[in-house]
């Protein structure tokens, strides 16, 4: 299973459990989150690792870089990663 089809999954189970929501969303005041979110995924048979994590988060800002007519050419002042995305959807 990729990245993004654990995070479906894990978006998918979120939204029927709100026990395991609230436990993702309490992940944001550890001291590891992503660490720590990353486990409860796989504890949940969504494998996601923080290297698969960080490594979507390097492919998802490249691709939107490329893809602003022909690159920007200054970096961007504010971004979001997967996980904070991730945890935001579930606030909702």
């Amino acid at each position: 299973m990729n990245i993004l089809n654990s995070l479906n999954k894990l978006q998918e189970l979120a939204s029927k459990n709100p026990a395991l929501k609230q436990k993702l969303i309490e992940t944001e005041n550890k001291k590891e989150p992503m660490e720590e979110f990353c486990k409860i995924a796989t504890d949940n048979n969504c494998p996601i690792n923080i290297g698969e994590l960080l490594a979507l988060n390097e492919t998802m800002w490249n691709n939107m870089l490329k893809s602003s007519n022909g690159g920007a050419t200054f970096p961007m002042e504010e971004w979001s990663d997967a996980y904070e995305q991730f945890i935001s959807s579930l606030k909702f």
